[in-house]
């Protein structure tokens, strides 16, 4: 399908009900049957022509998919700012998201799995990473991350480590048919990859501080290389003593 402009571009509004239709068309058959086929079965079960459907989806089951992921995105936005509450410590915050993010999924948990699976092909991997980047900023925003400098950026590296660690291992375990059982286990293993984190950022400021406190190697490099220079021996234009 062809991703430049398209003529005849439905309005804004509708374009979102659209996208909204299709993707809850598609859910159901993407647990069976992959992304891809769902969405040539959505288009047929909403009875949408082949030339509005791309106009609503340009590149096809790739922008289905990166629109379920935004979905889940705009739900856990608000589920948190809902659930959070002041005096909360940060750490405490992303727990929270993490668990509720997973909440989220839980119902359709294959479509996800089918999602994963889609986005590892080599050509899917942009839309693999955005979708990943889109998750974890709307975290780190609805916890109440401010920075603005290179922290920016680390701290989303960082937690975009723990998600897709959270949403490997939560699909690697088989659901027990306790719902309750089901999410202590998955935030007991949120627990520790945010425990192994901080543990990590612990020894970075650690040693942040102990380099503070070591000398300036530059420095030490050119005093050395100063006390070398005053040593007369044997070189290019000096005799050696007779």
């Amino acid at each position: 399908m062809s991703d430049g402009p398209q003529q005849g571009a439905a309005p804004v509004g509708a374009m979102a009900r659209d996208r909204a239709v299709l993707l809850a068309a598609a859910l159901p058959h993407a647990a069976f049957d992959g992304w891809p086929i769902a969405f040539e079965q959505a288009i047929a079960d909403c009875a949408f022509d082949a030339g509005h459907a791309e106009l609503v989806f340009p590149n096809g089951a790739a922008d289905l998919v990166g629109y379920f992921w935004q979905s889940m995105d705009g739900a856990l936005a608000d589920r948190l700012a809902a659930c959070l509450r002041d005096g909360m410590g940060i750490s405490e915050r992303v727990g929270i998201a993490l668990r509720e993010y997973i909440a989220l999924l839980a119902p359709h948990r294959e479509a996800v799995r089918r999602a994963m699976a889609f986005q590892a092909l080599p050509h899917n991997a942009a839309g693999a990473a955005r979708a990943l980047y889109g998750t974890v900023d709307t975290i780190w925003r609805a916890v109440g991350d401010t920075s603005t400098d290179f922290n920016f950026y680390t701290k989303r590296l960082t937690l975009a480590a723990v998600v897709a660690a959270t949403l490997t291992h939560w699909l690697a375990q088989q659901p027990t048919g306790d719902d309750a059982a089901d999410a202590a286990a998955i935030g007991a293993f949120i627990d520790r990859r945010l425990v192994d984190v901080l543990r990590v950022e612990k020894l970075k400021a650690q040693a942040r501080g102990l380099a503070a406190r070591l000398p300036d190697p530059l420095r030490l490099l050119g005093q050395i290389g100063g006390l070398r220079g005053g040593f007369a021996g044997p070189g290019p234009g000096r005799g050696r003593p007779g």
